[in-house]
């Protein structure tokens, strides 16, 4: 049996005989799944919610956490999060639509089915009907058309999101999973190129051939919101260009791309190189003559003051390429491989050392080459610097020159960034500084939002283009997919007015090649959640939704773009108020990551402390700030559902759910009680409407504990008779216990919910949330804290003279203020009983409370 000295664990006469024996906590949450799962405790009642007024409806805007990924302990304290959110506003009396979805394009789906299965996709193999992959894949991967390819993608995501939903499950998250949705599900699908052909119509997206950043591992463009800077060592190289007036020095990182070059560059402002502009000047190896221009960009005070332009190193060399119209040359290919023909004008004879190697290798070459030619002055410098990467990929970023799909948002527009800056201060922000968070990035940002990627399982753009007589795209003049027919998917589809076997064909069509990037698609998790292409009329009713809860790490991709395509959709912010939780860290601090190797699997902490623990410590995250992961904290919670388990044994042991009412409260420290549990009330409420859970759990527990250490002890005796002053502290401990578990129950659902069934009906999560109504009026908060000190130091007399809690006092006398000498009076009886004091005396005197014992002499003695 579960046990605490401090809470009796033998039940009186008459009690209820929905309390177990033996209360435990384990298994509890086996038992509780089960029950609310047949009983649909959480289901959103649809007819129910579209008849009340928008004000009555509550609707969450769930993360889709990646089903092909993993989670660890950090994931199930932020869903924690917004479950404790939306057990509160159901316990409210709102009508929650809390639904749960699950991303399954992406780069990670992909990667996790290429290791799984052992095969790749390559789009030109044909569809193989009967294709399984090999039981025990080798390391050979197997290439597959894209078809078999996004089958496996299919079916994998569908096991993994089984094994979420069983572990969400036993988070506790009170989601109706009746409604699940899938990022690449067919209504997704035709969500997400419904909303893009609209912003196609309005001008708000385009196509364009431009230099885009690219990840050479997975081949494909990557957005801004994707970039991470990793520091690299590398190494300054000093190389000599001939000028007209003797050899002019630059200094580069990047010295394989000396094929690339196109111009040198230095500051207008700067007198060293002012006789230079308007002149050219040859590169070494390959003596192509080249401009020197000026540009304010350029750091006069970096390396020797004058740089390479190359097509293209890095984000400045395309902004100089562009605003000085100057040439390309392009020398990277999309495998990071510089590509095998040189460049326009620049000989082949010496580009041939250097076609097909890796940049790396290449770059091996070249510093050989300008050696041998006496053009490397000194030997490289190594430094260590930032450099761009996917933040999902392992090699540096390159820049290619691809056509890819953009979405304006604000990055060249100062009018749009002005306008989406406004509806960032539409939304309420909690914590509220994570509001400057998004106002940075909007701010920052230097170009439009790259929507497309040359992946394969993912949203297709619903696009074709007609080929001319030479077989060329005629990509100005696209063929868009009518909206009845989404989704589609072009690369099997054909468009209106051609057949099949015109695709490929001159005079025929093309299939657009890309797929849309992930957060093209849960940008729109609103619409695709609530219905917009489904269910119209539950659209209508709970969009704009309430809540966006997510970390603050994806709030320039996730929370910007959903942003981004409510403004242009709709015109209003997508949801009223965006909560941000903070990272989970190990004790150093760092977040938790599988590279780094300091991951907590939810599923051991879970079993080890239980469901109620693990949520207790995710309660006191607070939002928007990191927290450390420390087991030794899951015990303290632990302990508090234990203690909920033995309390509810205690009060109902008295048989106080028997027909007793608030009215039955007569005494005064009860009503002490009830009225210090009325400012719980209130002040609990009042932080779940600010979103702050955090103290709201604080001050319920607070109380929790001060009602077991000195409210039950000091009404013990009491409570065990059966006069009227018994049945009004059967009736406190009652009500108390009623209210305490609703305040408990957003946090700690499992707990709350056993204790709960053993006397009343129905679920607790579907009762009303505490209201200060409930409780008797007119008690006086002070006098159950004092009498408490009192006892404390009735206790403290024991424990000092090493006797039991049971020990008898022969006698005490309480000293105290005037003020509190009425307070103690009003407990006198509760104070003698629980003390064990003969006699008892209160006197009014000066300074603190203090009390003076004298103990009985042992009865043996």
């Amino acid at each position: 049996m579960v046990t605490d000295s401090r809470t009796p664990d033998t039940a009186a006469p008459g009690a209820s005989v929905g309390v177990p024996e033996k209360p435990s906590l384990d298994g509890l949450e086996e038992k509780w799944i089960a029950r609310w799962a047949a009983e649909d405790t959480y289901a959103f009642d649809r007819e129910a919610a579209l008849q009340a007024p928008r004000e009555q409806i509550y609707s969450i805007d769930t993360p889709p956490p990646t089903a092909s990924g993993s989670l660890h302990v950090g994931h199930v304290f932020s869903y924690t999060h917004t479950d404790i959110v939306a057990r509160y506003q159901r316990m409210r009396g709102m009508h929650v639509f809390y639904p749960m979805g699950w991303d399954d394009n992406g780069l990670p789906t992909e990667r996790r089915v290429q290791n799984y299965y052992g095969v790749r996709c390559d789009p030109s193999l044909p569809y193989d009907p009967d294709f399984e992959p090999p039981a025990n894949p080798g390391k050979e991967q197997i290439p597959i058309s894209r078809r078999n390819f996004v089958e496996l993608c299919e079916r994998l995501t569908a096991e993994d999101e089984r094994a979420f939903e069983a572990l969400w499950r036993r988070v506790g998250l009170s989601v109706d999973w009746s409604n699940v949705y899938r990022t690449i599900s067919a209504s997704s699908r035709a969500t997400a190129q419904r909303a893009f052909l609209h912003n196609l119509a309005r001008g708000e997206a385009y196509a364009q051939e431009a230099p885009t950043l690219w990840d050479v591992t997975f081949r494909t463009a990557v957005a801004q919101a994707e970039l991470e800077d990793r520091e690299r060592p590398g190494a300054y190289h000093r190389l000599s260009f001939a000028g007209p007036e003797g050899p002019v020095f630059i200094e580069t990182t990047r010295p394989e791309l000396l094929p690339a070059c196109v111009a040198l560059v230095a500051h207008p402002d700067d007198e060293r190189y002012q006789p230079l502009f308007g002149q050219t000047v040859r590169t070494p190896v390959f003596d192509v003559e080249v401009p020197v221009v000026a540009h304010r960009l350029a750091e006069p005070d970096k390396g020797s003051g004058i740089a390479m332009i190359c097509t293209f190193g890095d984000l400045n060399d395309v902004t100089w390429w562009r605003e000085l119209q100057l040439p390309t040359r392009a020398v990277i290919g999309w495998d990071g491989r510089l590509v095998p023909d040189a460049p326009q004008g620049v000989p082949y004879e010496a580009y041939r050392e250097l076609a097909g190697r890796t940049a790396h290798a290449a770059r091996e070459r070249i510093v050989e080459l300008l050696r041998e030619s006496g053009d490397l002055h000194g030997e490289p410098r190594p430094i260590t610097h930032p450099v761009k990467f996917f933040e999902k990929g392992d090699r540096p970023l390159e820049i290619v020159t691809t056509r890819q799909w953009y979405i304006r948002n604000g990055g060249r527009d100062p009018e749009l960034r002005k306008a989406l800056l406004a509806r960032g201060r539409e939304i309420q922000w909690v914590p509220e500084h994570m509001r400057h968070r998004y106002e940075n990035w909007v701010e920052g940002l230097n170009g439009d939002w790259l929507i497309s990627r040359q992946r394969f399982f993912g949203v297709p753009f619903p696009v074709w283009y007609r080929l001319d007589s030479e077989g060329e795209p005629v990509y100005d003049d696209p063929i868009l997919a009518p909206e009845s027919a989404l989704p589609v998917d072009p690369a099997y589809d054909v468009p209106e007015g051609y057949t099949e076997d015109q695709r490929g064909k001159p005079g025929g069509f093309l299939a657009d090649p890309d797929v849309m990037d992930t957060w093209a698609t849960s940008s729109l998790s609103p619409q695709v959640a609530s219905g917009w292409l489904t269910d119209p009329e539950l659209f209508a009713h709970v969009f704009p939704m309430d809540l966006r809860p997510q970390a603050h790490d994806i709030i320039r991709t996730w929370l910007f773009s959903t942003v981004v395509r409510s403004h242009y959709e709709f015109g209003t912010v997508p949801w009223t108020h965006a909560a941000i939780s903070g990272f989970v860290v190990d004790p150093d601090r760092k977040k938790m990551s599988k590279s780094k190797g300091n991951v907590v699997t939810p599923i051991d902490v879970l079993e080890r402390y239980g469901t109620d623990a693990v949520r207790w410590r995710a309660a006191g995250a607070r939002p928007g700030t990191d927290s450390p992961f420390d087991e030794a904290q899951m015990k303290v919670g632990r302990r508090l559902a234990i203690k909920i388990l033995n309390i509810g044994k205690f009060v109902l042991g008295l048989g106080a759910s028997a027909g007793l009412s608030a009215d039955q409260v007569t005494e005064p420290i009860d009503r002490s009680m009830l009225a210090g549990l009325a400012g719980v009330v209130e002040e609990a409420a009042a932080a779940l409407d600010a979103y702050n859970y955090t103290r709201a759990l604080e001050v319920a527990e607070s109380f929790f504990w001060s009602f077991c250490d000195d409210y039950v002890e000091l009404v013990k005796s009491r409570a065990y008779g059966s006069d009227d002053a018994a049945r009004s502290a059967q009736a406190a401990l009652a009500i108390a216990l009623s209210v305490q578990l609703r305040l408990f129950a957003p946090v700690l659902p499992f707990v709350t919910e056993e204790v709960w069934s053993w006397w009343q009906e129905g679920s607790v999560h579907r009762a009303a949330w505490p209201a200060v109504a409930e409780l008797p009026a007119g008690g006086d908060p002070a006098v159950l804290p004092v009498v408490a000190t009192a006892l404390a130091g009735v206790r403290k007399a024991k424990s000092d003279a090493k006797q039991s809690m049971r020990a008898d006092v022969a006698s005490a006398t309480v000293t105290a203020p005037a003020d509190q000498v009425p307070l103690l009076e009003a407990g006198r009886r509760d104070l003698a009983e629980a003390g064990r004091i003969a006699s008892l005396e209160i006197v009014a005197g000066e300074g603190p409370l203090s009390v003076d014992v004298v103990l009985a002499e042992p009865a043996d003695a």
